[in-house]
């Protein structure tokens, strides 16, 4: 069972992107009824508004990164406002804001379970492994490399939030969906042994039998994460995203997997990142985020005999 306290949590910056507009995606997600959604559910739903954060500058990177100072303190002051929901008890949801986002929430959410002595789950739901390093990125942007950074292949100012160097190990992410990796990062990806499920995966077995691979082996003392970059989806119903790749998953897998998710009762934490309106078209693409988000959260069309 979810908690019942809900905490929503703007983070509106597009500090680690290559196209402006993901600071508008907190307020995207407000309009399209997140918070009034979820709470139809029977949960408690408090929004804390929006982080303050440094500006954009919109400079040129510097030793293979951009922004990596302003980087660092949007993930800083994201880990601290998610590590303080956790540890009150409640749900907290990280409304993006670009993905280097996932550095800060998901360094918080490893605090967390060390210290509670869970074991973290991280599901990334993303069209890009997001696995880049400096030595790698062809742009310097650091919405490519958060995974990278959580697993210690990254500079010190945004890996180690957590208290420790890797904040986690690889072997807890799940990566779906995924079907742009630049070359040098696909030998990274290999290299650190991540368990990745991309769209030929998905194309040959289903969405069903890669959702029952990526939730194996889950347990009552496990904390169960979920990254929703969303871009992860078909820009054919979901266009509203700087960093489109034709091939994703329908709306139908979407619902699926979000489903196949809330049946576990195990999420604690989530991220939905990337979303831009200024690509969008009349605020679809976060009205679709939400109704995918309103199944995470437990909605289905019949209540199934066990549940």
């Amino acid at each position: 069972m979810l908690p019942a306290q809900i905490t929503l949590i703007g983070a509106p910056t597009d500090i680690g992107a290559g196209a402006r507009g993901a600071s508008m995606g907190p307020e995207a997600l407000r309009v399209a009824g997140l918070g009034p959604v979820i709470e139809a559910l029977g949960f408690h739903v408090t929004d804390l508004g929006n982080l303050p954060g440094p500006a954009n500058p919109w400079l040129p990177p510097v030793d293979g990164y951009r922004h990596l100072e302003e980087v660092a303190a949007w993930n800083q002051a994201v880990h601290d406002a998610v590590h303080d929901e956790l540890a009150l008890g409640r749900l907290p949801v990280l409304l993006g804001g670009d993905h280097c986002l996932g550095i800060g929430s998901i360094s918080a959410v490893a605090r967390h379970c060390r210290a509670a002595g869970k074991k973290l789950r991280v599901l990334w739901l993303d069209a890009h492994a997001d696995f880049n390093t400096n030595a790698l990125t062809p742009t310097g942007n650091i919405h490519g490399m958060p995974v990278a950074c959580l697993c210690g292949y990254g500079p010190a100012p945004i890996t180690g939030m957590s208290g420790q160097t890797p904040d986690i190990d690889p072997a807890c992410i799940r990566q779906i969906g995924i079907r742009s990796v630049d070359p040098g990062e696909k030998r990274l990806v290999h290299e650190a042994g991540l368990e990745v499920f991309d769209m030929r995966y998905l194309d040959e077995m289903g969405m069903r039998a890669t959702m029952e691979a990526a939730l194996a082996d889950l347990d009552a003392g496990t904390h169960l994460h979920v990254s929703f970059d969303v871009d992860f989806l078909d820009p054919e119903i979901a266009p509203g995203v700087g960093t489109t790749v034709r091939g994703g998953p329908t709306y139908r897998e979407a619902q699926l997997c979000m489903e196949m998710i809330a049946d576990t009762g195990l999420m604690r934490s989530l991220d939905v990142v990337e979303l831009n309106p200024a690509f969008d078209v009349r605020n679809k693409t976060a009205e679709l985020a939400v109704d995918l988000i309103e199944s995470l959260f437990g909605k289905s069309t019949l209540v199934r005999r066990g549940a």
